[in-house]
């Protein structure tokens, strides 16, 4: 059985409060044998770090998810110097910024708030590079309907800190972009829908060793599971999708993206 990672979980969300054991388990019974998870805000990153403490084989990336800006404090750079110093953290984020949900769209506020909360959001994403570039790690980007933005935040650190831009759902141009940054893009189970062969056709363009594999579990279940609860298990299914998408074996996917993500990732391999 060829093995993979899940370079991008959220094992401390409440969907796997009561089994997470059990999850882990089925992860490495599906050969899924390292699993990254993703922490949204201080708090999740404390939990993040617990979890990444009771399971050998799970590693932690810790930070403050742009669509919770609001709720940041104004300056995190010392926090997450301090969370960075568990030696299980492998990267900071995830981080960016996400347009999709503005202020403006609830009732009473203006697109004076969206400016606010897109300022807010901005200033959050570069404190996460500057601390990224000072302690050498590098940063789990997530972006949505923001693409420009976000290249522009962080075009300025990209000799010093490489991305990953998760969840890729842009074409093969912004693909080529990135990579020729230094950066690398990673598939989740969209990879595996009915509709999802604007992904298909980017992964198909993407080098074997500049992608990384991901479930952002527990959203966005592979077929079959789609529209059930996602876990890292499933990272079976999306590999295998994108194994024909590349024409290549199941070993050799493995190779290439656990390699890319041990390289990626600091202290993973360690």
């Amino acid at each position: 059985m060829s093995i993979f990672y899940d370079t991008h979980a959220h094992l401390s969300y409440p969907d796997f409060r009561d089994e997470l054991p059990q999850v882990i388990e089925r992860a490495q019974a599906a050969g899924i044998t390292r699993l990254i998870s993703i922490a949204t805000d201080f708090l999740s990153s404390q939990r993040t770090l617990q979890i990444a403490e009771q399971f050998p084989n799970v590693f932690a990336v810790v930070g403050w998810h742009p669509s919770d800006a609001a709720d940041a404090p104004a300056d995190i750079r010392s926090s997450l110097r301090e969370l960075a110093k568990h030696p299980k953290v492998v990267a900071l984020g995830e981080t960016g910024l996400d347009y999709y949900r503005l202020p403006s769209k609830n009732a009473g506020l203006t697109p004076a708030h969206d400016e606010t909360y897109e300022a807010k959001q901005a200033a959050l994403f570069r404190q996460h590079l500057e601390v990224a570039a000072e302690l050498g790690l590098n940063c789990v980007i997530h972006q949505r309907d923001s693409l420009e933005d976000t290249l522009t935040v962080f075009e300025p650190f990209a000799n010093r800190v490489r991305a990953v831009f998760h969840c890729f759902a842009n074409d093969a141009a912004t693909m080529r972009q990135i990579v020729a940054m230094g950066s690398l893009v990673s598939f989740t189970g969209i990879l595996t829908f009915k509709n999802g062969q604007n992904i298909r056709d980017t992964l198909a363009a993407t080098p074997l060793d500049q992608f990384m594999l991901e479930t952002d579990s527990p959203f966005l279940a592979p077929v079959p599971y789609r529209g059930k609860r996602c876990e890292p298990a499933y990272v079976k299914e999306i590999s295998q999708v994108a194994a024909q998408v590349k024409g290549c074996s199941l070993e050799a996917l493995s190779a290439a993206t656990c390699a890319t993500a041990d390289h990626f990732f600091r202290r993973l391999s360690k």
